[in-house]
């Protein structure tokens, strides 16, 4: 039979998919060069059974990895036929976007069929190809990898698990990867900090900055006015810039005694509808009140990327109350914000302050994010085979295509045989099948349904 279509066109964004065969340690390596546990790791073979994508940060160097185990799916087949055709729709998928492919082998099996398979047809993709020889474990495996060399491409030993060889292999991948639009060029992505008064947002401002920018007083409601102020995570072409938005506490309408509170509570209000990112600021101490649940619920209503901080925590230390015990509270509190990561922060002593930053850079790169047209479509259509939408007078919602229209928000447009077919809780189950997916923390996420009609 003719060989499988694999993708021609070399894209220019920078990302990096990881292809191989099942358990040689793809969603280890996927985790290690991401810098996060995102991807489930377990000795089964085929526990990754759809497209997991993460930005990954190595020496002021930003890129996507994406891990895929779709090879995997096709253990079972007995027919060789269809066993190519399988491992060829995969390769095709992780190489839609991706102008590098790192091949993870294992180095303690040696070559194994499949493993030539791949290769042969990342080969025909004419894209950049590293070899990732995972599980070596120790220096002395690292001759090993001279049976590999026949692939043809080059080749790093490297052990996901032990953190070895990772360092090589990344300039590599680096310097493979299009060179990076410089930042200048973009605008300054606006980062709201929301909350109560008095919950600390102008404190964690200072920390932040390391200077006192913004009055800080315990007296609530000293932050009158919306106060912008530049800020920079990384350096050179690879720098994000970001505007940090001080706001003036919120608090209930009813609760406003002046005609100042009034007019500051607008600037606040204001400051969300125009920011990309808004981070939530709660009071440890006090945990979610009626209040912090209507911020929130603005924030959802005018499509907001949010992080969740939980200020004050340093008070919690000698206290019984743990972040394990908090975030299930929270959880039970608001429901609604599942999709939103949590960091516990203390402006008085600086406790996650730099790791409140990586989360807030993390979620911005997720209202930017782009998803690949041919992934996103076989990413529904496989949500549509798996659970199937309910029977509505004889008919059931059908899916033709799919593409992404927007950001800040993400805004996907799905064109089906009928939008009034759809229900909210098929809705909530392709929102919860892409946020899982593509790891969307904190990103918005808008689902438009067209009709045949409107096609």
């Amino acid at each position: 039979m003719p060989d499988p279509k694999v993708p021609d066109e070399i894209p220019a964004r920078r990302i990096a998919a990881i292809v191989g065969r099942p358990n040689v340690g793809k969603s280890a390596l996927f985790n290690r060069l991401v810098g996060r546990r995102l991807a489930i790791v377990h000795e089964e073979s085929g526990v990754t059974r759809d497209r997991l994508a993460a930005e990954a940060h190595w020496q002021n160097e930003r890129f996507e990895v994406i891990d895929t185990g779709g090879v995997s799916l096709m253990d079972h087949a007995a027919p060789t036929d269809a066993i190519t055709a399988g491992i060829s729709r995969q390769v095709e998928v992780a190489l839609a976007d991706a102008p590098v492919a790192v091949l993870t082998l294992d180095i303690t099996a040696g070559l194994h069929p499949m493993d030539l398979e791949v290769a042969r047809l990342l080969r025909r993709s004419q894209r950049t190809v590293l070899v990732a020889a995972n599980k070596a474990d120790s220096a002395d495996m690292d001759h090993e990898t001279s049976e590999f060399a026949r692939l043809g491409f080059p080749v790093f030993p490297v052990s996901a698990l032990h953190n070895r060889g990772i360092d090589p292999l990344m300039r590599a991948l680096v310097a493979a990867l299009p060179d990076a639009d410089p930042a200048a060029q973009e605008p300054p992505l606006r980062v709201a900090i929301v909350g109560r008064p008095n919950v600390g947002k102008s404190s964690y401002i200072n920390r932040l900055l390391r200077s006192d920018r913004v009055i800080v007083s315990d007296m609530p409601g000293t932050t009158r006015d919306s106060i912008e102020i530049p800020f920079t995570v990384g350096k050179g072409a690879q720098a994000r810039h970001y505007l940090l938005i001080d706001t003036a506490g919120m608090r209930r309408k009813g609760k406003i005694k002046d005609t100042v509170e009034r007019f500051s509570l607008m600037r606040a209000e204001k400051s969300i509808e125009r920011a990309d990112v808004t981070v939530l600021m709660l009071d440890a101490a006090q945990g979610p009140t009626a209040m912090d649940k209507s911020i929130a619920a603005r924030i959802i209503e005018k499509r907001k990327g949010i992080v969740l901080a939980i200020n004050k925590w340093d008070l919690n230390r000698d206290t019984d109350v743990t972040q394990r015990k908090y975030t299930k509270a929270l959880s039970r509190a608001v429901p609604f914000l599942g999709f939103a990561p949590l960091v516990y922060v203390s402006a008085q002593d600086g406790l996650n302050i730099r790791k409140s930053v990586e989360v807030i850079d993390h979620v911005a790169a997720q209202v930017d994010f782009q998803m690949g047209t041919g992934l996103l479509n076989r990413i529904l259509r496989d949500a549509f085979e798996r659970v199937q939408p309910a029977i509505q007078g004889g008919r059931r919602l059908k899916l033709y295509y799919a593409t992404q229209v927007g950001t800040r928000p993400l805004r996907v447009r799905l064109f089906v045989n009928d939008p009034g077919l759809l229900n909210n809780t098929y809705r909530s189950y392709l929102t919860r099948v892409l946020r899982e997916t593509f790891g969307l923390e904190g990103a918005p996420v808008v689902l438009q349904f067209r009709g045949k009609q409107e096609r």
